[in-house]
């Protein structure tokens, strides 16, 4: 792991949730692995090429994301970001406000670092996961 590696992982991270909140479908779409996994909150899975179509569409629109990253951690040519992020959003025609746990990982490929899975959990008011029994 470089402090190169990290930082420029923070500078990818913000290009695409910028990206989505500008509703730059090519911006994100460049900054995808092909076999991307978008796994959101509600437990909805999507590839690139539905996530793009959704977005494009109007399915999900994104008014607001605030990101803060708190790690990242690279392994090789891999690197997983934790953070939390908050998003105003329509998704279906209802808008929507969500507090979300993020986690990210990127894939180097051929010397360009690609998001190639992206997970959101749900978090309560307390700030503990849903469905938590601990």
């Amino acid at each position: 792991m470089t402090a190169t590696d990290v930082h420029t992982v923070r500078e990818l991270e913000k290009r695409r949730f910028d990206s989505i909140a500008e509703h730059d479908l090519e911006g994100f779409s460049d900054l995808a692995h092909p076999d991307l996994a978008y796994t959101h909150s509600s437990g909805t899975v999507d590839t690139l090429d539905s996530f793009i179509e959704k977005c494009g569409s109007g399915h999900y629109v994104y008014h607001r994301i605030d990101h803060l990253v708190e790690r990242v951690t690279v392994a090789g040519d891999t690197a997983v970001v934790i953070g939390e992020m908050h998003v105003d959003m329509t998704a279906r025609g209802v808008r929507r406000k969500l507090a979300n746990r993020s986690l990210g990982v990127w894939a180097r490929v051929g010397g360009a670092w690609k998001l190639l899975a992206h997970q959101a959990t749900a978090r309560q008011e307390d700030g503990s996961p849903r469905g938590a029994s601990f």
